[in-house]
């Protein structure tokens, strides 16, 4: 059984192991730490503990539970003492402080949920993502780096706080892997955290595996306003510290101009811009979301990527290793 390593955070993982997951493979989430919005943020600060908003969607997407327990994780509160929170983030806290760890609350949230693979935090110390700008201003958090609309115009570095050790199990999951891969996802808060954490760039420079690179559909205005294809790369190959991609998956298929018009104020459609023989194109676009709320139905959710056409061409590959 093949091996598949995916890394990132946020709906970008959600997307590929969603799909992933009905195959026969071995699937292994590696997710980042810095998390600090909303109610994980709130949970940090008030309960300790380590963030627990991506690995939640990870063990969402790797679920094979009920519809009904999925949705019950994902279940947000909307009014009372519990405002913002998700059911899902207060039962992972609620875990690590009953077993003293995180590693332990996220297995045993997994046997909850039939997942389908393993979900390990890039590391299990408490760490801040933080920005210095252009002008010497210092982003202070994930959520003020992703707030920012000043990003684009250049920053000077863009680091964790302290220094964390990395999960050794995420370095036997590298070592071990068949196929690796990298994004979707938020640039500088959910793809480059987990590079920033000592020992994994290095790993991935050891690892034997196919690397392969998923371009995001759209830019973010003010962080990436404008970006094409060789500038996500440059970006990430720099925290690499050398470009080790095998393959670049990019999607070829154009969404309604309505739904480019809807996002037009938060970002543009990445195009290409490269002539490069590790480029594989594709449809990859999914339906905008028809299930949630008003107050879900973020603009985000209009264009993205679909988990069954993404995990399509991912197979492709893992089938020709």
């Amino acid at each position: 059984m093949k091996r598949i390593v995916v890394i990132g955070g946020g709906t970008g993982n959600f997307a590929v192991l969603r799909g992933l997951k009905k195959y026969s493979v071995e699937l292994t989430a590696i997710v980042s730490m810095a998390d600090d919005g909303g109610s994980t943020g709130i949970l940090r600060d008030e309960l300790g503990v380590l963030p627990p908003g991506d690995v939640r969607q990870c063990l969402v997407a790797l679920s094979n539970s009920s519809r009904l327990m999925r949705s019950l994780m994902n279940y947000r509160f909307e009014q009372g003492g519990l405002e913002g929170h998700s059911f899902g983030n207060l039962l992972l806290s609620a875990l690590e402080k009953v077993t003293g760890s995180f590693e332990k609350a996220v297995e045993e949230a997994g046997r909850i949920l039939f997942i389908e693979g393993k979900v390990i935090p890039v590391t299990t110390h408490q760490v801040r993502l933080k920005m210095i700008l252009n002008d010497r201003r210092v982003l202070e958090s994930e959520r003020e780096i992703y707030l920012s609309q000043e990003i684009d115009r250049g920053y000077k570095s863009i680091y964790l706080e302290p220094i964390p050790e990395v999960n050794p199990h995420v370095l036997d999951a590298i070592r071990r892997a068949d196929l690796i891969v990298l994004g979707p996802g938020g640039l500088h808060t959910s793809i480059i955290p987990n590079l920033l954490v000592e020992g994994v760039s290095e790993a991935l420079h050891q690892a034997k595996a196919k690397k392969i690179f998923v371009v995001n559909l759209m830019n973010r205005k003010g962080q990436t306003t404008g970006f094409k294809t060789s500038q996500y790369l440059k970006e990430v190959v720099q925290y690499l510290g050398g470009d080790l991609f095998d393959y670049i998956l990019m999607n070829r298929e154009l969404p309604p101009e309505e739904l480019i018009a809807l996002y037009s104020a938060e970002g543009d459609l990445v195009e290409n811009d490269m002539d490069d023989p590790r480029l594989v194109f594709a449809d990859l676009l999914g339906r905008p979301a028809e299930t949630l709320g008003k107050k879900d139905l973020l603009k985000r959710n209009l264009i993205r990527h679909d988990s069954r056409k993404l995990a399509q061409e991912l197979m492709k590959i893992v089938d020709s290793l």
